[in-house]
């Protein structure tokens, strides 16, 4: 799944490490969800979407990662 979760981390100015803290989550977790090794469970979307102000569809897309 293809995701825009860098973009809007970046966007902001934050590091890895603080979007991790953030949402209660490991750096590592972060990394992994950026590079779209790992798909989030759904609590962490929606919690992902809340942080961004954005809704699920405009941070996840269907199919292959970069």
């Amino acid at each position: 799944m293809q995701n825009r979760i860098r973009a809007e981390r970046e966007e902001r100015g934050w590091t890895q490490a603080v979007l991790a803290e953030r949402l209660e989550v490991s750096r590592q977790t972060v990394v992994a969800l950026e590079t779209g090794k790992y798909d989030p469970s759904l609590p962490l979307a929606f919690r992902l979407a809340a942080l961004f102000g954005k809704r699920i569809e405009e941070l996840f897309t269907p199919g292959a990662a970069k």
